[in-house]
């Protein structure tokens, strides 16, 4: 193990390497200077049942903008990723401003399905990589109370009569699940360990404070049985479940049993409203503010496959963004696969060979939650926060995709 550490190390350092190159300091480097969330808490039914998307647009751009660390004018551009709410570009834009950011800085919302904050991060990267914009807000905001991914009607069959796949990408989630499971010879049995593991992860990372310089609280309203609204601060992932066993799980009953027998509501992530948002500019504007900063955005990159079995999407983006940068996954130190379903996250661990203890050190999205939007961005948060408690340097991030893709993002933490 020690001389494993060391050989790492000296990847790290030898001068040439792709490592050497990922990790160098450059001006023109992407870097991130702010990384925060909310609590991630029940849709339907927790401490943001009764808050609308644009108040929790609104609460994390505030939050972002009270710990900047500079004047809010020298924000040019905000991307918001979001799923669920057509109208999000106007809530985005009205979120800023009531925020208080100045009607200077622009923005826009984007929807890539579940990888939508890391995409809003990667556009962002991009547009200052290009010139385009200085200084830019990356975020994610999602409340599964109101909205989710579900189709109001079929596709237009002039369409779908072309194409098996086209057709394929109306399928319903826990349905590509299950598909998962059958094609690839998955068991209810290494599943339900799966998940229980994930939160037995979360548990002892909220137990011991690890999420809390992730959270940023949140002042909302929630109403009562009496009907009542009343006022309260919102500073805990509600989802967790402390002593959730695998044998407590197999008793959970099949939650598609139209498709399959695998797929529960204790093995799949949960319903779950919230926000994060990532501050991203060139090393060399984040030296002339003084900010001190957290890590370096490397690339990111996506990559397409079946829709039927779009949970594997991880397994395609993961080996191209790896390649791209010509380093492999032993040179990775974290790594944030999103847990839509236990079936992808265990065929993804097991294709790619993942080492289990760097994967999720913190639980993923069955035991934290996944509201669409904002998990690319969420991801982003939690790994660099782990990076910084454990002294990493590589964080590799990734998700499915709805309608057959997968999203890679790759970082270097500076903390």
């Amino acid at each position: 193990m020690a001389a494993d550490r060391v050989n790492s190390i000296l990847k790290h350092l030898s001068p040439g390497s792709p490592l050497a190159a990922i990790t160098s300091k450059n001006p023109d480097d992407i870097v991130i200077t702010l990384a925060i969330r909310t609590p991630l808490c029940k849709g339907k039914k927790g401490g943001f049942k009764d808050t609308t998307v644009e108040y929790l647009m609104y609460s994390i751009l505030k939050s972002t903008r009270e710990r900047l660390g500079f004047s809010p004018d020298l924000v040019e551009d905000i991307c918001m990723g979001n799923v669920s709410d057509a109208k999000a570009a106007y809530k985005a834009r009205a979120a800023a401003l009531s925020a208080g950011f100045p009607n200077t800085t622009s923005a826009s919302s984007v929807n890539r399905f579940c990888s939508s904050g890391l995409k809003a991060t990667a556009d962002i990267a991009h547009q200052i990589l290009a010139g385009s914009i200085e200084i830019g807000i990356a975020a994610g905001t999602e409340s599964m109370t109101i909205g989710g991914d579900a189709l109001e009607q079929p596709f237009d069959e002039e369409v779908t009569k072309h194409s098996q796949e086209a057709l394929d990408c109306m399928m319903a989630m826990g349905w590509t699940s299950e598909n998962v499971a059958r094609d690839f010879g998955l068991t209810r049995e290494v599943i339900d360990q799966y998940a229980a593991e994930s939160f037995r992860r979360a548990e002892e990372a909220q137990k011991a404070g690890w999420f809390d310089d992730e959270i940023v609280p949140v002042t909302t309203k929630v109403k009562g049985p009496d009907g009542e609204l009343k006022t309260v601060t919102l500073t805990k992932d509600e989802g967790i479940r402390p002593g959730t066993t695998a044998a407590s799980l197999g008793k959970i009953r099949v939650a598609f049993p139209q498709w399959g027998p695998i797929t529960t509501g204790g093995n799949a992530s949960q319903v779950t409203d919230g926000a994060a948002a990532v501050v991203l500019m060139k090393r060399s504007k984040a030296t002339q503010l003084g900010l001190p900063i957290m890590a370096k955005y490397v690339g990111s990159t996506v990559a397409g496959l079946a829709p039927r079995i779009m949970g594997i999407g991880p397994t395609v983006a993961i080996p191209k963004l790896l390649k791209q940068h010509n380093i492999t996954l032993d040179d990775c130190d974290v790594i944030e696969v999103n847990e839509a379903f236990a079936t992808m996250a265990v065929y993804t661990r097991d294709y790619l060979k993942l080492n289990w203890a760097k994967m999720n050190p913190r639980g993923g999205a069955i035991a934290l939650g996944h509201p669409l939007g904002m998990t690319g961005a969420r991801q982003i948060v939690t790994g660099l926060s782990e990076c910084r408690r454990t002294k990493k340097k590589i964080l590799l991030t990734s998700m499915c995709i709805g309608t057959g893709m997968g999203m890679a993002g790759l970082f270097v933490n500076e903390q």
